[in-house]
C-alpha cells in the first residue's frame, strides 16, 4: 500500500513540476492562479493583466475581474491605482504573524481529524512517512517530499470536515508555501519534519487527539524557528 501511495506521489511531483500549472479553457481560473502565486511562478510584485489573464484562458475580462477580486479577499494580491493588480508581497513580521497562526490551526485541525476517523484510517500514511518518505529526503527529492505532505495535509483537512477551518488553513497555506519550499531545502530541515510528522502520524493512528495537537503544533513551531534562524538566506 505504502510503495502504490509513494509511486503516485511521484508521478503528480514530476508532472507538477514539469507542466507547471498553464491555463486552458475550461481550466478554475483562480484555483490556477493561486497556485502560481503560491508556488512564485509569479512573484511578489508581479502585475495580473486581465486583457493577457482573459486571452491565455480564452474567457471574458468580466471572469477575470471576479478571480483577482477573490484573490484580493484572500489577500494574494491588492488593487494599487495607476497601477492596477499586484501580488503581495509578505514582510517578514507578517510571515512570522501567519506562522503563530497556523500553529494553531494545524494542531486543531489533527485533534479533530483524529477523532473524526478510525485510528486505521491513517495506517498507510504511517507506511508511507516511513521508508518512502525517508528515500525522498535521503535522494534530495523534495517535490516528491512535499508531495507526500501535501497528501498528509490533505487528507487531515478532509477528516477533520470543519469547512471553516478548511477555508483558513487553505489561504494561509498559499501565502507561506513558497516559504515552505525555501526551509524544507535548509541544512537537516527535511530529516527533522519527517521525524516530527512520523511522531504526529504515530499519535493519530492511536486515537490519541490531545496529544496529535501538541505533536503537531510543536512541529509548526519548529519550522517557524529554522525559519527564524536563516530567515537572512530564504526572505
Amino acid at each position: 500500500m505504502a510503495k502504490k501511495l509513494a509511486d503516485v506521489i511521484q508521478v503528480e511531483a514530476r508532472a507538477k513540476a514539469k507542466n507547471g500549472t498553464r491555463g486552458n479553457r475550461g481550466t478554475d481560473l483562480q484555483k490556477v492562479l493561486r497556485e502560481r502565486i503560491a508556488r512564485q511562478e509569479i512573484p511578489p510584485g508581479s502585475k495580473l493583466r486581465e486583457n493577457e489573464l482573459a486571452k491565455e484562458f480564452g474567457v471574458p475580462r468580466a471572469r477575470v475581474r471576479e478571480a483577482l477580486c477573490a484573490l484580493e479577499q484572500r489577500g494574494l494580491i491588492e488593487r494599487i491605482p495607476n497601477r492596477g493588480a499586484v501580488v503581495v508581497r509578505l514582510d517578514l513580521s507578517q510571515v512570522f504573524e501567519i506562522y503563530d497562526v497556523r500553529e494553531v490551526l494545524e494542531g486543531l485541525c489533527v485533534r479533530l481529524a483524529t477523532q473524526n476517523v478510525p485510528p486505521e484510517s491513517w495506517q498507510d500514511l504511517v507506511e508511507l512517512f516511513d521508508q518512502p518518505m525517508e528515500e525522498h529526503v535521503k535522494r534530495g527529492d523534495f517535490e516528491a517530499f512535499l508531495a507526500g505532505y501535501d497528501m498528509f495535509r490533505r487528507r487531515a483537512i478532509e477528516a477533520a470536515a470543519n469547512p471553516v477551518l478548511a477555508s483558513m488553513l487553505d489561504s494561509i497555506y498559499e501565502k507561506t508555501q513558497v516559504i515552505a519550499r525555501r526551509i524544507i531545502v535548509l541544512p537537516g530541515r527535511a530529516e527533522q519534519g519527517l521525524k516530527e510528522h512520523r511522531a504526529v502520524l504515530a499519535a493519530m493512528r492511536r486515537g490519541d487527539a490531545l496529544e496529535a495537537e501538541r505533536l503537531r503544533r510543536e512541529n509548526m513551531r519548529s519550522a517557524r524557528d529554522y525559519l527564524k534562524r536563516y530567515q537572512s538566506f530564504v526572505l
